[in-house]
């Protein structure tokens, strides 16, 4: 820990730690009193040096003094001795900032454990008067309390004091952490040329510094520019030269169209007294022409009159005509009427004939019936006497009527059965129908996909179309190109995808087996000549392996995952990738990430990650340790903006073999119920034609009764001409 000069100090015997004592109160113990040091010694000290270091509850010390000489620079001891508290303390007691320690980022964390309240006090040397620094510390709200000489005071008003003493805790060169010597050994000659001008050179002297940098720069813009500027005056003067010939030619031209426009003025004229000479040629031409019309209208007047004369013979012939047409319209209208009447005539004839013609059909018809009657009754008679005596049928039909209700109850029942079978039937069709377009959707999704890679890669098509067809020769599964099994979970993440595994891979073949993958290639690229890329999966898998850090971890930074939870992929095809291009330790950000990449690079330490645009690659350099980090705009997406999803395909293949299955069993019932309900149809047609046997014999003499006096009455009625029909027959009285 360096301050001032060149003398080492170890803690003085008050320094040692001690065992924590019992406070339930959690009172901070009182402090010592301070006391300066010795008049004998106040003499070397210089202004600022430290004088005394008090500790009340803060790391590893109960109560602490440490009262150094005037020429501490470093603190030196053995492991666990507190060196650490000190410094800790002397940054914090000199209004230092908890975070530069690199230990915490609250005053609070400090104190002592179990302890509630935590004191360091810094006494300064001042040659008008020594400048004690209190700094009491309270835990539940992480606050520091300020004093000076006792005198409660601000932050502020103790940065100023410290400052007034040029003690600059944040300068490295001035105060040096342990856990700072890293960073101090990575500065430059120039930062550390500034951090020194800041620790022992007098306040003006980095002011003075920065001014003379930006002088210096101001001074190369203005060299920049003047250097400009003199190109700028060479190029104009060759410039210039150039322009002088086009100048002259443009003079030159000048003269040109002053000449064109004034013979452009001129040419009217000229045209003028060529068109009055073609006016006067033209206008005798008109006067001869004038002539000769009058001389052909002379010897046109006895031919006009002749027209007049036959233009009146034909007045007199058309008024002839029109007469004649108005007679002969009459005397047409005048047949017509007569034939009207003729006609009317003929069609009063023909109707009475047909009417004719019904009567005697009528006639002829009834006189057929009787004789049908007649012999109808005849054999009725025949019939009623050869029919016997009927026993008594009524228990058989009873006993038939049972089991017709019985069979009509199963008929029903099984009625009900086919109609919720083919309800059911109809149900399960609109299913297997609405699982068959889905599955359509996804076949056309996927031949999109199919569609860009024939398009990019041909070779690599026909590749995949050659195994589809001789999947048999492999003895292990083998995956179709990389970007073919990648189904984005959300297609506006493709981008980081296809920025992060290069074609040549995605456009691979994925095998489990080295044997599996030389008969590929021995077919497709030695004999079909096909060019195509094949990786083997690594054995042991690499798909499920945690990320080293947790996500929670970077989600400050603005992530929001890695790249392996962007999208699915079979287990071989994901462990490829991981061991491959680490995907599942390569986080993806947002505009934030990019906003805090610096902070990102410097406490992440992440080799590559991806921001909202941009993907970012850190190196450190072997060298000179230093952090390097790249960055590229990522290209858009070309391939996996169509995003497919496998295995809700493949649930939905198996939730339509489930559909068939069902249909099929529903088919059986049906065929099994049909059967059942014509077997049943088939008894009770037999019931029911047994029943009305036995009902017909029952009734026959009834009946035969009946028919036989109905006969003998329409008979007579018929034979004495009276004949009673339906309603719409024509009858006779």
């Amino acid at each position: 820990m360096a301050t001032s000069s060149g003398k080492t100090s170890t803690p003085t015997p008050l320094a040692s730690k001690r065992p924590l004592p019992k406070d339930p109160s959690s009172e901070v113990p009182s402090k010592k009193k301070s006391s300066a040091p010795p008049l004998s010694l106040s003499g070397h000290f210089v202004e600022g040096s430290i004088v005394r270091i008090a500790m009340e509850n803060f790391l590893t010390y109960d109560i602490c003094e440490v009262c150094p000489g005037p020429h501490l620079n470093m603190i030196i001891g053995a492991n666990g001795t507190g060196k650490s508290s000190i410094v800790c303390a002397i940054c914090l007691g000199l209004a230092g900032k908890p975070a530069f320690m690199g230990r915490a980022d609250k005053v609070g964390f400090f104190v002592k454990r179990g302890c509630s309240k935590g004191m360091v006090e810094i006494e300064l040397f001042r040659s008008s008067g020594n400048l004690v620094i209190t700094r009491e510390i309270d835990v539940a709200k992480n606050q520091s309390f300020w004093f000076i000489n006792k005198k409660s005071t601000t932050q502020k008003v103790v940065e100023e004091q410290v400052a007034a003493l040029n003690i600059q805790v944040g300068n490295l060169c001035q105060f040096l952490p342990q856990d700072k010597v890293g960073e101090f050994a990575k500065l430059s000659k120039i930062e550390l040329l500034e951090a020194t001008e800041k620790s022992i050179g007098p306040p003006e002297m980095h002011r003075y510094h920065c001014e003379l940098k930006n002088f210096r720069e101001k001074e190369k813009q203005l060299e920049t520019s003047c250097k400009e500027k003199t190109e700028y005056l060479e190029k104009m003067v060759q410039r210039n030269e150039r322009y002088k010939q086009d100048v002259e030619r443009f003079y030159e031209r000048k003269r040109h169209l002053d000449l064109i426009e004034m013979l452009e003025a001129k040419r009217p004229w000229v045209e003028y007294e060529n068109v009055r000479q073609e006016y006067e040629e033209v206008k005798l031409a008109r006067d001869r022409v004038k002539d000769e019309v009058r001389k052909l209208k002379d010897g046109q007047i006895p031919i006009t009159r002749r027209i007049e004369e036959i233009e009146m013979q034909r007045h007199n012939l058309e008024a002839q005509i029109k007469a004649k047409a108005t007679d002969i319209k009459e005397t047409s209208q005048k047949c017509k009427q007569k034939q009207d009447v003729i006609e009317k005539k003929d069609k009063h004839i023909e109707e009475l004939q047909q009417a004719l013609t019904v009567k005697q059909n009528a006639e002829l018809d009834r006189q057929r019936r009787i004789s049908n009657t007649r012999k109808m009754i005849e054999d009725l008679q025949n019939e009623l006497r050869t029919t016997e005596n009927c026993v008594n049928l009524q228990p058989q039909i009873d006993d038939i009527t049972n089991d017709l209700r019985r069979v009509q109850d199963e008929k029903e029942s099984c009625e009900s059965e086919i109609i919720d079978k083919l309800k059911e039937r109809e149900t399960l069709e609109k299913e297997k129908k609405s699982v068959n377009d889905q599955i359509v959707q996804f076949d056309n999704l996927m031949n999109q996909k199919e569609d860009k890679l024939r398009q990019r890669y041909r070779d690599t098509y026909d590749a995949v179309l050659w195994l589809r067809n001789n999947r048999d020769k492999f003895k292990q599964r083998v995956y179709e190109p990389i970007m073919l099994m990648i189904n984005m979970k959300d297609n506006k993440n493709a981008k980081y995808i296809e920025n992060h595994i290069p074609s040549n891979d995605l456009r691979a073949f994925v095998f489990e087996s080295q044997e599996d993958m030389e008969v590929f290639l021995k077919e497709v690229r030695d004999n079909k000549k096909l060019r195509v890329n094949a990786v083997i999966a690594p054995r042991s898998s690499y798909a499920d392996r945690a990320p080293s850090r947790s996500l929670n971890e970077l989600k400050q930074y603005g992530f929001f995952s890695y790249l392996r939870e962007l999208f699915d992929a079979p287990a071989p095809v994901m462990s490829y990738l991981c061991s491959q291009y680490h995907i599942h330790e390569v986080p993806v950000g947002t505009e934030r990430t990019r906003e805090r990449i610096e902070r990102v690079i410097q406490e992440t330490r992440l080799k590559q990650m991806y921001t909202a645009e941009e993907k970012y690659v850190v190196k450190t350099s072997v060298y000179s340790n230093k952090v390097i980090s790249s960055n590229t705009s990522l290209k858009v997406a070309q391939f996996l903006t169509v995003t497919v999803d496998l295995e809700q395909r493949r649930h939905l293949e198996e939730h339509l073999k489930e559909i068939n299955r069902k249909l099929h069993a529903v088919e059986s019932g049906l065929i099994a119920l049909r059967e059942k309900n014509k077997h049943l149809e088939h008894k009770d047609n037999e019931l029911r034609q047994r029943k009305k046997e036995l009902l017909e014999r029952k009734n026959k003499k009834r009946q035969l009764e009946q028919k036989i006096s109905s006969k003998l009455g329409r008979y007579f009625v018929s034979f004495h001409g009276v004949w009673l029909g339906t309603q719409s027959s024509m009858g006779y009285y």
